[in-house]
């Protein structure tokens, strides 16, 4: 998956946005006004930081060995980056960010988890 697919994918996601808080180059992916996925590009590869629990996390981590690594400039214990380089299937990248967003999603006041998906 590339940047692109990614944000089509989360902006499918009942209630998203994608706003650029912290650079032009940096498209975040907002649900309500919590972040679940950060996209960008370092050393020429598109990358991806997406929250995950903490057992996830290095279940995830021990899988995918240098593609998916601490979440760059994040909590490293709840968020992971993932190198958009093909060694990670995309279904398997697909799952991470629902998931992404289905924590955050738990994680925001009940009346503003109301909506069409039964949040």
């Amino acid at each position: 998956m590339n940047h692109k697919q990614l944000i089509e994918l989360g902006l499918s996601y009942y209630g998203t946005s994608l706003l650029y808080p912290f650079d032009p180059e940096m498209p975040v992916l907002f649900v309500r006004k919590k972040m679940f996925a950060l996209l960008f590009t370092q050393q020429g590869s598109e990358r991806i930081n997406m929250k995950t629990s903490p057992d996830e996390a290095w279940l995830q981590r021990e899988s995918y060995p240098g593609s998916v690594i601490p979440g760059y400039h994040m909590n490293k214990k709840h968020w992971n980056t993932v190198v958009l380089n093909g060694s990670v299937p995309d279904d398997v990248i697909a799952t991470m960010l629902r998931e992404s967003y289905q924590l955050v999603v738990a994680k925001l006041p009940k009346s503003e988890r109301q909506g069409p998906l039964g949040w």
